[in-house]
């Protein structure tokens, strides 16, 4: 089981923590790889929005790490 933050940005990012330990994943925005990742099973935390809300119709940019 995972957990996954979809739309967290910045300080509401530790508040969620704090609750939920730091996620598995995090996804920039709810699009249709966010849920292709989400299995049964898995925690999904919303920084912003319900939990049945559409989907973008484009993918958002992954995260990338600045010291790789």
């Amino acid at each position: 089981m995972a957990v996954h933050f979809v739309w967290f940005r910045g300080e509401e990012y530790w508040a969620a923590v704090k609750v939920w330990g730091v996620p598995d994943f995090v996804h920039l925005g709810w699009d249709r790889r966010a849920r292709r990742e989400i299995v049964e099973g898995d925690t999904v935390v919303f920084a912003r929005g319900e939990h049945d809300q559409a989907h973008a119709e484009r993918n958002f940019n992954d995260l990338r790490n600045p010291d790789a």
